[in-house]
C-alpha cells in the first residue's frame, strides 16, 4: 500500500469537504466525488456504517445536507479505500491537479462545477459542434478550463499543463487561438492524463490527425462556433444556470 505524507492527505480532504459544503446541491456534490473515486454506492455505505439507502437520500437530495461529522466520515471513506483497493491512484491524481498555482499561464478561466453537467448540456450552451464522440455526449463533466493556446505553448512547463485540469481531469480543455486544433491534441497525446472533452473555438476545418488522436484517446473533441472567446466563457460560467438540478439525477 502506499504511503502519502497526512498533510498532503488532509489537503485533499479538505478541498473535497469545502466543495461539497460550498456546492449549490451538497448531495449531487456527494455523488460527484463518489464517482471520481469509482466507489460502489454500497461500499461506501458498508465502510461508513450506513445503509445504501440512507447515502442514497444524502446524494439524491431526499434528506437534508449531511453534518459536519458524516462530511468528515464521507471523505474519508472516500480516501481510505482509494488507498486501501486502488493504493491511492485517484488520491494521488488529485495531489498532482489540485494544488494551483495563483497564475497560470494561458489560462483564461478554470472553475469546477458545483453539480456534474453532460457534454450535450455543454454543445448546447456553445454552440458546439461535435467532431468525435456523438455516442458520449451523455457521459459528465465536472468542471472547465479556458485556454490561449498559443501562450500555453509558448510558456507553460510539464508541471503547468498538469495543472490545467484543476480539481478533476473530468473536465473540458477549451483551446482559443487555435488553427487547426493538432497542437493540442498532441500535447495531450503525450501526458498521463486525459480531459473529459477537448473545445477547439472557431475553427472552420479540424485537422484530420486531430480528429484521429481524439479518436485514440477517445476523448470527446467538440468546435465551439460561439463567435467571441469573452461571449464563451460567458456561456460557460452561465453553465450550470442553464440547466435544471433535476435533468442531473
Amino acid at each position: 500500500m502506499t504511503t502519502i505524507n497526512k498533510a498532503l492527505i488532509e489537503f485533499v480532504a479538505k478541498k473535497i469537504a469545502g466543495d461539497i459544503i460550498f456546492s449549490e446541491n451538497p448531495g449531487l456534490a456527494m455523488r460527484k466525488w463518489r464517482e471520481f473515486f469509482n466507489i460502489q454506492q454500497s461500499k461506501l455505505a458498508n465502510r461508513l456504517n450506513i445503509s445504501p439507502s440512507v447515502l442514497s437520500d444524502y446524494e439524491s437530495g431526499r434528506r437534508r445536507s449531511p453534518g459536519t461529522m458524516v462530511l468528515k466520515r464521507f471523505v474519508n471513506g472516500l480516501i481510505s479505500m482509494d488507498l486501501e483497493y486502488e493504493d491511492g491512484k485517484h488520491l494521488k491524481l488529485l495531489l498532482k491537479t489540485a494544488r494551483m498555482m495563483p497564475v497560470i499561464h494561458g489560462v483564461l478561466d478554470i472553475r469546477d462545477f458545483s453539480s456534474p453537467l453532460t457534454l450535450s448540456n455543454l454543445v448546447e450552451a456553445i454552440e458546439g459542434k461535435v467532431e468525435y464522440g456523438k455516442d458520449m455526449l451523455e457521459n459528465y463533466i465536472y468542471g472547465y478550463t479556458v485556454i490561449d493556446s498559443i501562450v500555453a505553448i509558448k510558456e507553460l512547463s510539464g508541471s503547468e499543463f498538469l495543472q490545467l485540469f484543476g480539481l478533476t481531469t473530468q473536465r473540458a480543455l477549451v483551446f482559443t487561438n487555435v488553427s487547426t486544433g493538432r497542437s493540442p491534441m498532441v500535447a495531450l497525446k503525450v501526458v498521463d492524463f486525459k480531459p473529459g472533452a477537448v473545445v477547439l473555438h472557431k475553427l472552420k476545418k479540424v485537422d484530420a490527425l486531430a480528429i484521429e488522436l481524439a479518436k485514440i484517446m477517445k476523448v470527446p473533441l467538440i468546435v465551439s462556433n460561439v463567435e467571441a472567446v469573452e461571449e464563451l466563457i460567458d456561456r460557460l460560467r452561465r453553465l450550470e444556470q442553464r440547466v435544471p438540478h433535476s435533468s442531473m439525477t
